[in-house]
């Protein structure tokens, strides 16, 4: 619960997140806040649809929302504040969600919100709730992301066109009743109510002219009849001048003397105040103001070096009524409408050299690493006033180099949609600014392939990575740094396209220019190390796998290399133990993995939900039958509502549910769900892919227990014919694919080419695979059978005894596998896709 809930009592929702405090001078409203009640109740009844609050800057939208949400909290079970200032950002503030609607613990990442959304339609575990969208001025840009079920919405905004979408409430001035009234609970004794009539009058009853106005007032200890003196001449000043067209004179008034009056007690205070008008209207976190952020020039300067002067400048601010600051968060915010105001008054010359100086405070004095998981709370904070300051538009390299950071941290942290959209928006910008060649152009096509790839869009990403390799290569040169980085981005992509070897021998290539240039020690290395195991992996090496992921993994885990990075490369361990056949062991590695990500990156983070599903993976292997069942389950379930159906995570995960089902006799439903996946394999891989083919094994295997024979011979032909083509008969997949054919042709009763085609396969497997790897073992197990069923019924019962001691000391005597094979059974393979 966040640290400004109430203690709610038995009747409170349980859960108040993000709700801003009540404001102890409210006043009135009393129709407005009755009529909304009335209203979302009875929209409520029909179809749930939000209320949107309209009306103009300044007249007290948000406040009603805030006392809306405070009033009638005993009328929830779960209230979420949402500021939708930037709508990039509202699908992680839905995401973050998930936790208290006893979801699986969301990270931010734009694809959690489906998850989200359906619960709350859904009214799981809560049909009484409430969401508040802040500021959304744009109804196309919240529309899809506004939950339509139990609970009720609403939408603040200035935007009139909410009224062409949802039911509208019209938000208006306070009426002058309200306005004394206000102005009386502020000020008490030392305004009269005359007084208090003869300001509000002048100040139009806005209420955030009238919060402004009584902060004076009560600061300065001014007398209201000079107040009211100055405000006839700035008034005056101000039409003449025609400044602010689009707010009231009289708030445009109220507001300079305020100013006016700071700036002769405080004029630093100003200063901060008139930069601060470059940000974004979201929280500005204080630290950008620190004493390291300071270049020179900066008209900020003198305040930055001294932290006093700072501190004191943002009381006075506050206490004027001009900012808002929350201790709790460190943070600070204007007014969209002060911001407004302030930008008019800024010479036009003045105005680029501030924006500038905001794009400065953002970047910071050096660059903070996207990866370093501790610091992505900061990072959400500045990715708010990404645009709205201009940030894309500025061309200095720190930063470009700031702005590319934020785009990896939308990456690492799993938000692919948010990161495309922004990198897109990059290239687009500085392509013009700076032509298609440039470093940072080159740079941000380097992150969007990643991106591409990480949404499974393998074409996409392949074109990108190969245009930017060659690019990049022609202008920085085959061994700078970020080619390097593009080669690698290269060889992620040659794994998704199936070209297991190629991307093996650039990986190698890679590694060695790494170690040659940065050192054995360099994170950059060490993840070209990690990738070349997963290479490994993918070509069966299984040994050469793990013994460079030991190496990694300790060398990360030195050097703190980031907690995300260490995840991957636990993970990828505990997988080439698995692959290598110790089940139990990677079974132990893979829970500890999967721990670490729920924990440190959130349980709906991709490489947490990759952890999860090789989890699953290895309880089944190890004979948890189960655990892995439910496991898989659930993890299926989060990466369908995360990604949809058609995503390489979801399609893995869909196959290693059928193998769960499978293996625990739920036949139909396997083969339903190994169906629904393979549908997807084509369009996303590729027909010709070794996944799609190896995918097949399972789709076959299904077909033979369900009594066609026939068919799953045929099928398993086919698979191993395309798996010889594309990776060799000798590969994992291959040697699984003809285990599987040798169990077709035994059922069919054809035991000599059963026999036959099985001592082939064993052949190669002692060439390729240890004589204890489970391939090797299953291979042994099911040609005794064949043996004896030939008459070589002696050779039959020593390959059959051997086979035997070696499954009871590796798997143990008790796992279904060794049960099976002393009972006389015959066992079959299948396949699970790893990630690439």
């Amino acid at each position: 619960m966040a640290e400004n809930s109430p203690s709610m009592g038995a009747q409170g929702p349980a859960v108040w997140e993000k709700v801003p405090k009540r404001n102890p001078n409210f006043t009135g409203r009393a129709d407005l806040l009755a009529a909304l009640r009335r209203s979302i109740n009875t929209v409520t009844a029909v179809v749930a649809q939000p209320q949107a609050l309209q009306g103009l800057g300044g007249v007290g939208k948000t406040q009603l929302a805030i006392e809306y949400a405070w009033q009638y909290r005993a009328h929830y079970d779960l209230v979420f504040w949402i500021s939708a200032d930037q709508p990039m950002l509202v699908p992680s503030s839905l995401a973050a969600m998930g936790a208290f609607l006893g979801l699986p613990t969301a990270t931010g990442t734009e694809q959690a919100t489906q998850q989200v959304l359906r619960a709350l339609e859904n009214g799981v575990p809560y049909r009484r709730w409430l969401l508040v969208f802040d500021n959304a001025e744009e109804p196309d840009d919240i529309r899809d992301l506004i939950p339509r079920g139990p609970g009720h919405v609403l939408i603040t905004s200035r935007n009139s066109r909410w009224s062409d979408h949802e039911p509208t409430i019209q938000v208006d001035v306070f009426n002058r009743e309200e306005s004394v009234e206000f102005l009386s609970k502020r000020l008490g004794t030392s305004m009269t109510t005359a007084q208090a009539d003869q300001v509000a009058d002048k100040l139009g009853d806005l209420p955030l002219a009238l919060e402004q106005a009584a902060a004076l007032l009560a600061r300065t200890l001014m007398p209201v009849d000079e107040y009211l003196r100055l405000l006839d001449e700035q008034t005056g000043r101000l039409l003449s001048l025609e400044k602010a067209p689009t707010y009231p004179q009289s708030m445009t008034a109220a507001w300079q003397i305020s100013v006016s009056q700071l700036e002769d007690r405080v004029p630093e205070a100003v200063e901060l105040l008139r930069c601060c008008a470059f940000f974004g209207p979201e929280p500005i976190p204080r630290d950008v103001f620190r004493r390291g952020n300071l270049s020179a020039g900066m008209r900020l300067e003198r305040m930055l070096a001294d932290p006093i002067g700072l501190t004191n400048a943002l009381s006075n601010l506050e206490r004027y009524a001009l900012v808002k600051v929350e201790p709790s968060t460190r943070t600070l915010q204007v007014h969209r409408l002060n911001q407004a105001l302030l930008r008019d008054e800024t010479p036009e010359k003045d105005r680029g050299s501030l924006r500038h100086e905001v794009h400065l405070l953002l970047a910071g004095p050096k660059s903070i690493d996207p990866d370093d998981t501790s610091k992505w709370p900061y990072f959400e904070l500045l990715a708010a006033h990404l645009g709205p300051s201009g940030v894309i538009g500025c061309d200095d390299p720190k930063v470009r180099e700031f702005s590319l950071n934020i785009a990896r941290f939308l990456y690492v942290r799993g938000s692919y949609r948010q990161a495309r959209t922004l990198l897109e928006q990059y290239i687009e910008s500085w392509t013009v600014q700076s032509g298609e060649r440039h470093f940072d152009v080159l740079v941000a096509r380097n992150h969007l392939a990643n991106v591409y790839r990480a949404l499974t869009m393998y074409p996409e990403a392949y074109e990108t990575v190969s245009t930017t390799l060659e690019m990049m290569r022609e202008s920085l040169g085959h061994e700078d740094s970020q080619t390097l980085w593009t080669l690698g981005g290269y060889a992620a992509t040659l794994r998704a396209r199936g070209d297991f070897l190629r991307a093996r021998d650039i990986d190698y290539e890679s590694l060695e220019a790494h170690e040659r240039l940065l050192g054995p020690d360099d994170v950059r290395t060490l993840r070209t190390r990690n990738n070349l195991a997963v290479d490994h992996s993918l070509t069966s090496e299984y040994g050469k796998a793990q013994e460079l992921l030991r190496q990694v993994y300790n060398q990360a885990t030195n050097m703190d290399a980031g907690k995300r990075f260490q995840l991957q490369a636990w993970s990828n361990l505990s997988r080439a133990v698995r692959l290598g056949g110790q089940f139990q062991v990677a079974a132990d590695m893979s829970e500890d993995a999967y721990t670490i990500g729920v924990t440190e990156l959130g349980a709906d983070h991709p490489d947490t939900l990759v952890a999860a599903k090789d989890y699953a993976i290895s309880l089944r292997m190890s004979g948890r039958l189960l655990e892995s069942l439910e496991l898989m389950r659930d993890t299926r379930a989060r990466m369908e509502r995360l990604y949809g159906d058609a995503h390489a995570h979801t399609m893995a995960a869909a196959m290693g549910l059928s193998n769960a089902l499978r293996a625990s006799g739920e036949l139909d439903e396997a083969r339903e769900m190994a169906e629904r996946a393979l549908g997807h394999y084509p369009e996303v891989f590729g027909d010709n892919h070794p996944f799609t083919h190896a995918c097949r094994i399972n789709l076959a295997l299904l077909t033979r227990l369900a009594g066609d024979l026939g068919t799953a011979r045929e099928m398993d032909d086919r698979t191993l014919a395309g798996l010889g083509e594309r990776v060799s008969l000798e590969h994992d997949y291959a040697v699984t694919c003809a285990i599987n054919l040798q169990n077709d042709l035994a059922a069919l009763d054809e035991f000599e080419q059963a026999r036959s085609l099985g001592e082939e396969n064993y052949r190669r497997i002692q060439v390729y695979f240890t004589p204890e790897h489970p391939l090797s073992l299953i291979c042994a197990a099911n040609l005794s059978q064949d043996l004896r069923k030939t008459g070589a019924e002696e050779e039959a019962d020593r390959l059959h005894g051997e086979t035997l001691k070696r499954f009871e000391v590796i798997l143990g005597r008790d796992h279904p596998d060794t049960l099976a094979v002393q009972a006389g059974e015959r066992l079959n393979c299948d396949f699970d896709p790893p990630p690439i």
